[in-house]
């Protein structure tokens, strides 16, 4: 009952909102020109959706995000695991990777289309430096987690090297990972749109960018729109791996033994 009532809340929140912006621009107390009405935006991703052409866009945007998530996410975690378990090298690199992080992404989209062209691999390499970092400062704070004491009774127990990563490592740092993940998702897809509106002739951004340029106020609200669901869609696909994954954490509101 209490999740109904959430969601009844969640609804009518929704429904005064948009139903205020209606409301505002039908009685011209909101410019339609910089805030086309609710009624026009749906019409315009109703439109796109029933357009076969629209999922070329939708595919290569998903293609972007998909390998820039998964190998920005595989490097992170390699990096974070290694680094965590040597503290020594991880002092060496630290200048050198708070120097990088600090570099604006957006200024190294003109190098990767320079270096790898307008085609789909200079967006992937952009979304792999957003979602890299994230994953990667995440994966090593899990690893320096570990309970040392855990660790000492692992290696009494006669666990080598492998085991430990698999047994103990890997484990107390997966809610650290997972956490990562669920953030780098919109990264990734910012990864991906950064890219089309430099330069690209298809995808999600680039036709927000092509409204924009067409001052088409309506068709960049619609493209907004249908970013956020596509990342709801892929957040829900990780909310159910991460309750397959981490099969020990409680659930909300459920009572820890005493």
């Amino acid at each position: 009952m209490h999740a109904i009532n959430i969601r009844l809340i969640q609804v009518a929140l929704l429904v005064v909102l948009l139903g205020g912006w209606q409301l505002g621009v039908t009685t011209a107390v909101i410019d339609r020109f910089f805030f086309p009405a609710p009624f026009d935006i749906v019409k315009q991703v109703v439109t796109w959706i029933a357009d076969a052409g629209f999922y070329k866009h939708v595919g290569i945007t998903l293609s972007e995000t998909v390998l820039g998530y998964l190998i920005g996410t595989g490097l992170g975690v390699a990096a974070g695991v290694w680094l965590g378990l040597s503290p020594f090298v991880a002092r060496v690199l630290d200048p050198f990777i708070k120097a990088v992080n600090a570099i604006p992404r957006v200024v190294l989209a003109p190098i990767f289309v320079l270096w790898l062209g307008l085609g789909l691999w200079s967006k992937v390499a952009l979304a792999v430096t957003l979602v890299f970092f994230v994953t990667f400062f995440n994966a090593m704070q899990g690893v320096k987690e570990v309970n040392p004491v855990v660790l000492s009774n692992a290696r009494i127990l006669g666990a080598k090297r492998s085991d430990l990563l698999r047994h103990v490592y890997f484990p107390a740092a997966a809610s650290w990972i997972l956490s990562s993940l669920r953030t780098s998702v919109g990264f990734a897809v910012v990864g991906a749109i950064i890219g089309e509106y430099l330069g690209a002739s298809a995808g999600l951004g680039y036709l927000i960018a092509r409204s924009e340029g067409n001052f088409d106020a309506v068709g960049v609200f619609a493209g907004i729109i249908i970013l956020a669901i596509f990342v709801l869609l892929i957040d829900l696909v990780l909310d159910v791996v991460e309750k397959k994954l981490i099969t020990w954490r409680p659930n909300a509101g459920e009572e820890r033994p005493a």
